[in-house]
């Protein structure tokens, strides 16, 4: 792969600013609506993040997520973006974000 396919790849941050459930999902996930800001606004999603998150401790976080990817139905819901998360030693997910906090919508560098 080129470097310049990587820069193709539009990795942005925001804040979750909502989020629910998920039971209708084939493995447990949470719905999250994510605030980038500017241009890109208001997102939503799912993730399979229930083992580290409920969804009440998402609101308010940070993530990063890839923003130019096609929607993508999941069952009932239309995922409008990717979250970006790590395995942790069990294969549950632990979300990626910065470690301070920045505007809505900063890219990644």
């Amino acid at each position: 792969m080129a470097f310049d396919d990587f820069l193709k790849v539009d990795i942005r941050v925001g804040t979750v600013v909502k989020t629910e459930e998920f039971p209708e999902a084939r493995k447990p996930a949470i719905k999250m609506w994510i605030d980038f800001g500017g241009t890109i606004g208001e997102r939503k999603t799912s993730a399979q993040v229930t083992k580290h998150y409920t969804p009440e401790s998402l609101v308010g976080k940070q993530v990063m997520a890839v923003v130019n990817f096609a929607p993508r139905q999941i069952g009932k819901f239309m995922s409008e973006v990717l979250v970006l998360g790590l395995p942790d030693e069990e294969g549950g997910i632990v979300l990626i974000g910065p470690d301070q906090a920045v505007p809505n919508g900063g890219q990644m560098h």
